[in-house]
C-alpha cells in the first residue's frame, strides 16, 4: 500500500493581486545548498484511519513550531509523487504570519559513514512565495499541486 501524507498549502494574494503560496525549504545536508526544486508544502504521513485535515494541521503545527491557522480548508486533492507516495492536500486563504519557524527534527548520521548521528530540522525556513517562483523552488512532484490551486481560484474567484 501506499505511503500517505497529508498537507497545507496556504495562499496569500499581496497587494498587487499577485497570488503567493506558503511553502518550506526542506532541512538537512542533502537540501542545505540546494533551492532549485528543494522546497514543499509543510506535510507529512499519516496512518490510513486517521483524518488527513487533522493529520495535515498536525504535520503542518510539527514544521512550523506554531498551529496550523484557522481557516476554511478546503480539499485540493490527492496527488500521486514519483516516489508512489499519495500527498492529499488542503488548502485555505491565510494571512499567516509567524514570529519564527521552530521545526520538528530528525536523526541522521552525518558525514555518512562517520558514526556520528546529528539531529537536524526537517525544514529549515519557510516563506511567502510567488506562484511563479514556487514552481522553481517546489519539488517536481508537488507541481500538480499549484495547477490544482489555480483551478480551485478559477472556479472560486470567477479567474
Amino acid at each position: 500500500m501506499a505511503v500517505r501524507s497529508a498537507g497545507l498549502l496556504l495562499y496569500r494574494r499581496d497587494g498587487r493581486t499577485a497570488l503567493e503560496v506558503w511553502i518550506a525549504h526542506m532541512g538537512g545536508p542533502f537540501w542545505e545548498r540546494k533551492d532549485q526544486h528543494a522546497w514543499s508544502i509543510p506535510k507529512g504521513e499519516y496512518l490510513e484511519d486517521e483524518d488527513p485535515l487533522a493529520a495535515a494541521q498536525r504535520e503542518f503545527a510539527e514544521e512550523m513550531g506554531v498551529p496550523a491557522p484557522s481557516a476554511d480548508y478546503v480539499l485540493l486533492g490527492t496527488f500521486k509523487q514519483p516516489s508512489g507516495k499519495l500527498i492529499t492536500v488542503f488548502t485555505a486563504a491565510s494571512a499567516f504570519a509567524p514570529e519564527k519557524i521552530l521545526s520538528n527534527t530528525f536523526p541522521l548520521e552525518w558525514p555518512k559513514g562517520s558514526g556520528t548521528v546529528q539531529d537536524f530540522p526537517e525544514i529549515d525556513r519557510a516563506e511567502w512565495i510567488a506562484e511563479s517562483e514556487a514552481r522553481i523552488k517546489l519539488v517536481k512532484g508537488q507541481l500538480p499541486i499549484l495547477d490544482a490551486l489555480l483551478e480551485h481560484l478559477r472556479a472560486t474567484e470567477g479567474e
